[in-house]
């Protein structure tokens, strides 16, 4: 008589970083998935800080974790593996502008772009308003918070997105950018003192509310990257070996 396998049920959502790291290697599809719902939002942030585009930040999150996944043989845990990650997109987003420049685009226009507020739009998946009327005012100052971000130059922008938006500690934007902790705290220091020029105290209580990545936008980007790994590798939910490495 043929013994029949037990299945096994991991609880994916309650693993530790090590072990999703682990299963991951194993080709737990599940794995993957928890690892970008959890770090969506934070990677999304970092590539618009840098593209200054809701759809090519998205496309930036997306190619980066296809990048990890093939790479994920080369995670040491030397730094935790959002440092990891947020490396990895900072370089896929710097490495579009230059492809960008490369193709001769006009950065005039697209300073003059992120002034007049083109390149800056209402973001889905934010929290219900009490009426229309405050809905429509919270979006304007959301609005007015992001151009003001968007026109502050890169060095700065980042360190600004971190620390405020994403409420990352010093030592932690520091590891994340590759740079001292004295030179975030001077570019925190001049980012905001730039933001203070151009928008209102009252403005900054809604800072914590822009560039969110919720909702239907992060389950979307899952579900993409993971059937574009599913097409790649042939990975399926039942997969149990490796496919890195």
């Amino acid at each position: 008589m043929v013994e029949r396998r037990k299945e096994v049920v991991l609880d994916c959502e309650a693993m530790s970083e090590a072990e999703l790291v682990s299963h991951v290697r194993q080709g737990v599809r599940d794995a993957f998935r928890v690892i970008m719902q959890r770090y969506n939002q934070p990677l999304f942030r970092v590539a618009r800080g840098i593209v200054s585009d809701d759809a090519e930040a998205e496309d930036v999150v997306q190619e980066s974790y296809f990048r990890a996944f093939a790479a994920f043989h080369t995670f040491r845990s030397e730094s935790s593996l959002l440092t990891w990650l947020t490396r990895i997109t900072i370089n896929e987003a710097r490495g579009r502008l230059r492809r960008r420049r490369r193709q001769m685009v006009d950065l005039d226009e697209v300073e003059t772009a992120q002034a007049t507020g083109a390149l800056v739009v209402a973001f889905p998946g934010g929290r219900p308003m009490d009426n229309p009327e405050a809905d429509a005012a919270r979006a304007q100052i959301r609005l007015l918070i992001e151009q003001a971000v968007d026109s502050l130059a890169e060095p700065f922008r980042l360190v600004f997105i971190l620390r405020d938006v994403q409420d990352c500690s010093i030592e932690e934007t520091a590891e994340r950018l590759g740079i001292r902790s004295e030179t975030v705290k001077t570019r925190l220091h001049r980012a905001r003192r730039q933001l203070r020029a151009a928008l209102e105290e009252t403005l900054a209580s809604s800072i914590r509310d822009t560039f969110p990545f919720l909702g239907r936008r992060c389950e979307r980007i899952t579900e993409t990257v993971l059937g574009r790994l599913s097409k790649t590798y042939g990975w399926d939910d039942s997969a149990s070996e490796s496919f890195v490495g």
